[in-house]
């Protein structure tokens, strides 16, 4: 059985090959993203394998359907980015990675954190150039501060533990709260007051209708002045002129974001030759208090892992007509 990857990167090639031996798939890389531009190079393949900024819209899924095309895999969690109801109506099956490895997209919030605060990527720089100054460095403890977790599925679980351990007063907001973490010390409270009461808020929670833009002016405005935003979830959570403007008046002190909303046309490419045409992200870095990484908060080999094994092991078990875990199926 053939399989047609799409955004395919080095690393994909040598973790999917190494995982796929048991399955025996042949296995087709193609480096650039899915959309109407390139769906026809579609041949004879059963199942197709996209990433976070593959476009799998009516149209794409229209001519993947009349390729032969029954299996859309996301090797990522977040499905936004597939028309749902085109792939119910053509019968082809979509299955995600829900699940891989929380620990290190929290971890990699955390990093963003202490990076931002304690500054310690400026003083790399300084110090390889011979400057042993303190000037312009001066953080402040996380002890004893107050974090705001915006979403407590499995990474903002694992984030809230990261941060309970730094000594931080950990409060959440989530339309499930989880009885195990008020167990645990974390303090359930309205969008508005964890906004209102965080000296630190971090994002963890899915792109949807209700989510989008969650972070404009209003909220903004809701939040401490000097407060540190985190996204590492998804970058239409937050509308980027809004918080230009926060940077601006100095009422957001910290930004740190691995993912942008116009992500797609720059991040998982190498731009150093290039010039960069998009003057948000470029009014974004122009800014020393904001940190931005190239959506590498998945990026470890404890992930990649995972990700390999669950979606081949779905693709398989959706070829022999056995149901994976109906948290991978996401339609059927």
């Amino acid at each position: 059985m053939k399989i047609l990857f799409f955004s395919a990167k080095p690393y994909d090639k040598q973790f999917f090959d190494h995982y796929n031996k048991p399955y025996g798939f042949q296995i087709e890389y193609l480096e650039t993203h899915l959309g109407p531009h390139i769906v026809n190079a579609v041949q004879d393949e059963l199942a197709v394998c996209v990433f976070v900024n593959d476009k799998v819209n009516a149209e794409v899924i229209a001519v993947l359907a009349e390729k032969g095309v029954k299996i859309i895999a996301l090797r990522c969690a977040g499905f936004n980015n597939v028309d749902l109801e085109a792939a119910r109506a053509h019968g082809i099956r979509v299955c995600r990675v829900p699940e891989y490895s929380p620990q290190a997209v929290a971890e990699h919030t955390v990093a963003m954190i202490l990076t931002l605060n304690r500054k310690t990527h400026k003083a790399y720089n300084r110090v390889r150039e011979q400057n042993f100054s303190l000037n312009g460095l001066l953080g402040f403890n996380l002890y004893g501060k107050t974090v705001g977790v915006i979403g407590t599925g499995k990474i903002g679980a694992a984030f809230c533990r990261i941060m309970k351990g730094f000594g931080c007063k950990v409060v959440a907001y989530d339309l499930y709260p989880s009885r195990q973490l008020e167990s645990s010390g974390i303090e359930y409270q309205p969008l508005e007051a964890v906004l209102g009461h965080s000296d630190i808020i971090s994002l963890h929670c899915p792109l949807n209708e209700d989510t989008h833009y969650m972070i404009n002016e209003k909220t903004l405005g809701m939040m401490k002045k000097g407060v540190t935003l985190i996204n590492t979830s998804r970058g239409g959570l937050i509308n980027t002129v809004h918080v230009i403007n926060a940077l601006k008046s100095k009422h957001v002190a910290h930004l740190g974001i691995d993912v942008y909303e116009q992500e797609d046309k720059l991040f998982f490419k190498d731009l150093s030759g290039s010039i960069i045409e998009d003057d948000t992200i470029q009014r974004l870095m122009s800014f020393p208090n904001v940190l931005v990484t190239a959506h590498q908060a998945f990026f470890t080999e404890e992930a990649l892992s995972e990700i390999a094994q669950v979606t081949l092991n779905s693709i398989d078990q959706l070829v022999k007509n056995k149901e994976p875990d109906n948290k991978i199926v996401i339609l059927v």
